[in-house]
């Protein structure tokens, strides 16, 4: 069982930033593949961001250029900071992390974080 504790959400006006953070095991992260998701009310979840075991990032087109994911093998967090906030980003963020290598594939969740971008 994998054990995903998120931090760091909030209410930020229109053009400010937030970083959040997830701790894990340090032990999957060089392995697995580590990625934020967000749920705004009425929407399906959807991917922000992930990093894989070797570094490799990608980023759903809505928040290139503004978010920068990133992660600390030896600490076992991956972060996510975003600047230049908008009202439209403003939803519940989930960690999410997989293992690549195991089939079918399983995903865990975080609790999930509010990110409320208001003025």
């Amino acid at each position: 069982q994998v054990q995903l504790v998120e931090s760091g959400g909030g209410l930020v006006q229109p053009g400010g930033s937030l970083r959040l953070s997830c701790a894990a095991s340090k032990f999957i992260f060089r392995i697995n593949t580590m990625g934020w998701y967000r749920q705004a009310p009425g929407n399906i979840r959807e991917l922000v961001a992930a990093i894989t075991g070797g570094g490799t990032t990608n980023y759903a087109g809505s928040v290139k250029g503004r978010f920068t994911i990133s992660k600390d093998n030896d600490k076992g967090t991956v972060y996510l900071q975003m600047n230049s906030l908008k009202a439209e980003d403003t939803a519940v963020y989930y960690c999410n992390t997989y293992n690549p290598l195991t089939f079918p594939r399983r995903d865990y969740w975080g609790q999930g974080t509010q990110v409320t971008v208001s003025s």
